[in-house]
């Protein structure tokens, strides 16, 4: 917010660092009847003249955040709403030792979530947390190469951890005998990782169904042994771990191929105390998102879109996003002198069906497996 003591440098600062937004900028200087006596195409408002809500206006579309469709949400870029909270089991899971499953759609915040969860455990000091990604072995088919990779990503979520004691172990365990076979390279990373910190670990597996055939038989087993074997001498194991994905991973098929007999689940992972899921936001919730970008923008919701935004979203967190970043970048244009209408929303889901969304081809073909038919 700016305010009579901000300076005509301060102004500039912000406007030069946005230029995309030049035009809109020049709309409302045209509207204070304030341009410079240059071409209107390239003139700058010249802001001693300019009246102060008009310069609070240029601020906040210099300064809004965007309602993100694109992967996981950054605090400091996105509307969004408190990830945590939407985990509300886990405290007691950890707490408890527990290990867990957490399943939900595609684009639904699991990943928010699990990024604001580990920055939460880790800044409060009680454990230490590690938030792993498997999502580089999808289609992986082979035993040796699947467990290897699962190591790799290990190995460089603690290249990319901010505790110190975890970042410097990266790939400091590769020398050892357990790293060589397949039945043993997860076990042993995670072992000697306990066993070398001076505080517990919980370790989250983001995208872990993507492990198919014997690869996810073979980690799931490991899994399993060490929970069932951990002590605090040594066999340390973590004390909690979730496996994460759009599906249960107990039903993700072990077949890989013709010559594999029957078609298996993983049922025999049975150390998963919970299985969660991620719900979708409340009507109220949905509300408080869009109220972000009006208290930001000074952009209007009215009655009807809310209700519309509902009507279409149910609060799938994906769709939320994607149909008011429609409506603001695609069809508004950024223009935030305008109330967004129910209107708007219709024709922005008209829009996402008929550009055939990535996440909307993802939800057609969940819907054909022969689990769900």
């Amino acid at each position: 917010m700016i305010t009579k003591r901000t300076t005509t440098i301060d102004i500039w600062a912000y406007l030069f660092g946005s230029s995309r937004r030049f035009y809109q900028i020049t709309t409302i200087a045209q509207g204070a009847g304030n341009l410079t006596n240059r071409n209107a195409g390239q003139a700058r408002p010249s802001l001693a003249k300019i009246p102060w809500p008009c310069l609070e206006a240029m601020v906040a579309m210099m300064t809004a955040k965007t309602f993100n469709a694109d992967g996981p949400c950054d605090p400091a870029s996105h509307y969004m709403l408190p990830a945590i909270p939407r985990l509300k089991k886990a405290d007691g899971l950890f707490g408890a030792r527990l290990y867990f499953i957490l399943h939900a759609p595609r684009q639904s915040g699991k990943t928010t979530c699990l990024r604001s969860m580990t920055d939460k455990i880790n800044s409060e000091g009680q454990w230490y947390a590690l938030n792993c990604t498997l999502g580089t072995l999808r289609n992986t088919i082979d035993e040796n190469d699947a467990l290897t990779e699962v190591v790799s990503q290990i190995n460089m979520a603690m290249t990319r951890s901010l505790v110190k004691i975890i970042n410097e172990k990266a790939y400091a365990y590769d020398y050892l005998p357990g790293m060589k076979a397949p039945d043993s390279k997860v076990a042993t990373i995670l072992n000697h990782l306990c066993k070398d910190l001076d505080k517990d670990l919980i370790v989250f597996f983001d995208e872990a169904d993507v492990l198919s055939g014997h690869g996810l038989v073979s980690f799931l087993s490991q899994v399993r042994d060490g929970y069932l074997y951990r002590n605090e001498t040594v066999n340390r194991f973590p004390r909690s771990m979730a496996l994460v994905g759009m599906r249960d991973i107990r039903d993700c098929p072990s077949k890989i191929g013709p010559d594999d007999g029957p078609t298996e689940d993983c049922g025999f992972f049975n150390i998963a105390n919970e299985s969660l899921t991620l719900y979708n936001f409340t009507k109220d919730e949905v509300r408080t998102l869009y109220g972000q970008h009006s208290e930001a923008t000074g952009q209007a919701f009215d009655d009807s879109a809310i209700d519309r935004a509902w009507y279409w979203t149910e609060g799938q967190p994906w769709l939320v996003n994607a149909l008011a970043r429609q409506i603001v970048s695609g069809q508004l244009e950024n223009d935030h002198m305008a109330e967004i209408t129910g209107d708007h929303f219709d024709q922005a889901a008209a829009t996402l069906i008929e550009g055939r969304s990535t996440h909307v081809g993802s939800l057609r073909a969940r819907l054909q497996e022969p689990r769900v038919i």
